[in-house]
């Protein structure tokens, strides 16, 4: 079995904007999937939205005792992954079965509350030419799935927005009488289902004292800056949310026009991990401070290309790359820039839409710099710091030079100053691979 990934991509409740390209994203089967509207849950804004989640808690790192002492938050945490990547769901264990004797071949998985819904499909074994989909109720977020053999321990479905997903058995042959015994043993099992946690759920977390906020949360919704600073605008559609293994998170962006993308080390490392992961393009708020946001055009992650602990990168592709071409990509600025270069990066800080910090109430001049151009982190010298505002779920994300507009760090560290690995020594790691 292959994932097929089928998603549109356009604005939520009565918003829509203009040149926003590709508002229709097709299955990889040709099935076309009609854009829809969408309302999804913020953390951050819970107190005027009921149906938002709670502020997340930040996981990035505790403070960095010493230069020569870089903290390694990035390795083993307490929940037994890195604690690097932002936990934003939980998995339930479940027995469900749809079968063709069944009088409806449909089962619906609903949780209260939740922003997403990601089932585990323990088995699909259907007749030829049937196929699953997985939908929200609405079945304006539709995702198809075809049948095969699945490997190991079973396989992830894609995650619907929302606290509700319907999947549902498609067959070609609705008449199946006489049939009783050869398809009895057909069928699809769902063992296990990730689910985003709902407001009340988010505010149980234990929470650590948000040191990647240096100061005052300055950190603004993307479109925040789409009128004053477009350029940064732009750049931020290239930056995606991950949702890793069905319930943690990080950030990460496309790199050049091919089919590449770039993340922390400690979130993805081999292609199994890449291969369990979803990558949201255009998760983006609609209006600077609103609630509503673009439905997200999602693919599934593919190939590791290259991956090094110590410079904490991955080098990753995407499965159906025609799907996201149209959002963009970042360059590399293969410089170290000196101290007090003005920065600013694009985020999914706790699993929110796309913020951008550019601001900042600890740097002289109000905007996030370079605080240190030869930072230690798991080196001597590879990091350079600010005090730009990151959360837990920002680890990935693209540090970019405000002059340049061209990335300079990968970020990875938390702790005020926060931190990230130059772009020129990871460069001349992946340059034959770009």
């Amino acid at each position: 079995m292959r994932r097929t990934v089928a998603l549109a991509a356009g604005a939520c409740t009565v918003v829509a904007l203009a040149g926003v390209a590709g508002a229709t994203a097709y299955a990889r089967t040709g099935e076309r999937q009609e854009p829809a509207a969408v309302s999804a849950p913020m953390a951050k804004r819970a107190a005027a939205d009921p149906a938002g989640a709670a502020a997340a808690p930040d996981k990035a790192a505790p403070r960095r005792p010493a230069a020569d002492n870089p903290r390694t938050e990035e390795r083993a945490g307490e929940r037994g992954g890195p604690a690097g990547r932002e936990q934003v769901g939980t998995i339930d264990q479940v027995d469900r079965v749809i079968g063709y004797l069944d009088s409806e071949r449909k089962m619906t998985l609903r949780y209260p509350g939740a922003t997403y819904v990601k089932p585990h499909f323990s088995r699909i074994l259907l007749l030829p030419g049937d196929y699953l989909t997985v939908s929200d109720p609405s079945g304006a977020e539709v995702h198809r799935v075809e049948s095969g053999l699945l490997p190991g321990p079973g396989r992830w479905g894609m995650s619907v927005t929302g606290d509700t997903a319907v999947i549902e058995l498609h067959s070609l042959r609705p008449d199946l009488l006489g049939l009783e015994s050869t398809i009895a043993n057909l069928g699809v099992g769902v063992d296990k289902v990730a689910h985003g946690f709902s407001a009340e759920e988010r505010a149980r977390q234990p929470r650590n004292s948000p040191e990647s906020i240096c100061g005052g949360d300055q950190k603004s919704d993307a479109v925040c800056y789409k009128s004053k600073d477009p350029v940064a605008y732009e750049r931020s559609k290239a930056v995606v949310r991950l949702l890793i293994k069905g319930n943690e998170l990080c950030t990460a962006w496309r790199v050049g026009p091919s089919n590449r993308l770039m993340t922390n080390n400690h979130c993805i490392v081999t292609s199994a991990d890449a291969y369990e992961t979803e990558v949201w393009f255009n998760y983006q708020c609609a209006q600077c401070g609103g609630h509503s946001v673009f439905r997200s055009t999602k693919v599934w992650g593919d190939k590791v290309l290259s991956t090094d602990e110590e410079l904490d990168y991955t080098l990753f592709t995407v499965e159906d790359f025609d799907l996201v071409k149209r959002f963009g990509y970042l360059q590399f600025d293969l410089r170290r820039p000196a101290k007090g270069e003005e920065l600013y990066i694009p985020q999914h800080p706790g699993g929110d839409p796309t913020e951008i910090a550019m601001t900042s109430d600890e740097d002289a001049n109000g905007n996030c710099a370079v605080d240190d151009p030869n930072y230690t982190g798991y080196a001597t010298g590879s990091d350079i710091s600010y005090f730009c505002d990151t959360e837990g779920g920002s680890s990935g994300s693209p540090v970019i030079s405000k002059r340049t507009d061209k990335v300079l760090a990968l970020h990875h560290f938390g702790g005020c100053p926060n931190s990230g690995v130059r772009i020129d020594l990871i460069y001349d790691k992946i340059k034959s691979q770009l």
